[in-house]
């Protein structure tokens, strides 16, 4: 076992996906720049960089239009390389966004047809993610949103995808796969606007659900940052509502295309609160890496990237752990919970009866600067 402090270990439960370290590079300006990998390939390079789990999309794995005999021995050559290198597959997913049957949407599409395909091909998803024992199903809505809103009104999308939604909780049900459903919310991209554009617009959706008891969400670093949202906050809203099933870590510049940059490569003061928080709630699911490496890179550089995404995490672990433990951060903490102790409403006429001196709370100082500059010197490693 190695002596790097900052090492990954079974434990942390990191997990990538075919598609990101098996990404080829291309983009909508470039061709592929690396040669395609195998999904047995892709195994191997994760249980080399030190992963717990490989993640996949149905057509990641199996081609869309394999026969049945090829699906029998591609399944067969991964399950076999995931025993061989002590790979587990906790997640995976349905390609709803690449065909062109998909360009105006699955589930909310306007073609009836349309949408019966899309619910279709996520029950035979689903079947062949239970092959591999996958606990979480995780749904993008790539393709479920509009260029122009005279195309259907939006409460009509909202609606068709309930409907979806609610049958394959039923199918879920029928088979006794105790999937629990991640629904990952994105702003836009690839259409101009997507229905459930964020992780807030997800928990409320939930809640309409016949059985929201199994559906949660998969918020993405990317997703929220994209659109100058907080990750931490939204991650912190699904956990407070007990949905946090899955999460996305990648990073991204505000306001840009969706990047899927290396975990905690653009942003590592707002990553750090988001793996502080993840750790100091003890959030035991896993920890998947949503990330691409550069287009720069051949293979040898993809796994540099896979092993940065882990090492950052741990690095902010330990980071969050200094925090914790850090007297002046913990006597500033410890100052703002007093404060928060002076709060009890107690019946009406109590609380009616209080007098309040305005400008005697207002007049101290909350220590905030100081608070985040000690931030800072932890991150920075000069405390």
């Amino acid at each position: 076992m190695s002596s790097d402090r900052y090492a990954p270990r079974p434990e942390d439960k990191f997990t990538f996906g075919l598609w990101t370290v098996g990404n080829r590079g291309a983009d909508p300006f470039g061709a592929q720049v690396r040669e395609k990998l195998q999904p047995t390939e892709i195994v191997r390079m994760l249980a080399e960089v030190g992963a717990y789990g490989v993640n996949f999309h149905d057509n990641d794995l199996v081609p869309i239009d394999a026969t049945a005999s090829e699906r029998g021995s591609i399944v067969s050559d991964f399950k076999k390389a995931c025993d061989d290198n002590n790979i587990k597959v906790p997640m995976a997913t349905v390609n709803l966004f690449y065909e062109p049957i998909f360009r105006d949407g699955a589930f909310t599409a306007n073609d009836a047809r349309v949408r019966a395909y899309a619910i279709q091909k996520t029950m035979r998803a689903m079947d062949l993610a239970k092959e591999f024992d996958a606990e979480i199903f995780v749904l993008w809505g790539g393709r479920e949103g509009a260029e122009t809103d005279g195309c259907r009104r939006p409460d009509e999308g909202i609606k068709r995808l309930r409907e979806a939604l609610n049958y394959l909780c039923e199918y879920n049900i029928k088979c006794n796969y105790n999937y629990k459903f991640a629904m990952e919310a994105k702003p836009n991209e690839p259409r101009a606007d997507i229905y459930m554009a964020t992780t807030a617009a997800y928990l409320a959706f939930i809640e309409t659900l016949d059985h929201k008891e199994m559906v949660g969400v998969n918020p993405e670093v990317a997703h929220e940052q994209m659109s100058g949202l907080n990750m931490t906050h939204a991650v912190a809203q699904a956990w407070e509502a007990g949905k946090l099933f899955h999460i996305d870590l990648n990073d991204q510049y505000p306001g840009r295309y969706d990047q899927d940059l290396r975990f905690a490569s653009v942003s590592p003061r707002q990553m750090f609160w988001l793996v502080k928080f993840l750790e100091d709630v003890g959030y035991s699911g896993m920890r998947h890496f949503d990330a691409h490496a550069y287009r720069t890179e051949d293979y040898g550089g993809v796994k540099d990237f896979a092993r940065g995404c882990m090492r950052s995490y741990l690095i902010l672990k330990d980071k969050a752990k200094r925090f914790n433990e850090h007297k002046e951060i913990q006597q500033i903490l410890a100052e703002i919970e007093a404060m928060n102790d002076n709060f009890h409403l107690g019946d009406f006429d109590n609380l009616l009866a209080q007098n309040f001196d305005r400008n005697e709370i207002a007049s101290k100082g909350l220590k905030y600067e100081r608070l985040d500059q000690l931030t800072m010197d932890v991150l920075f490693g000069v405390d």
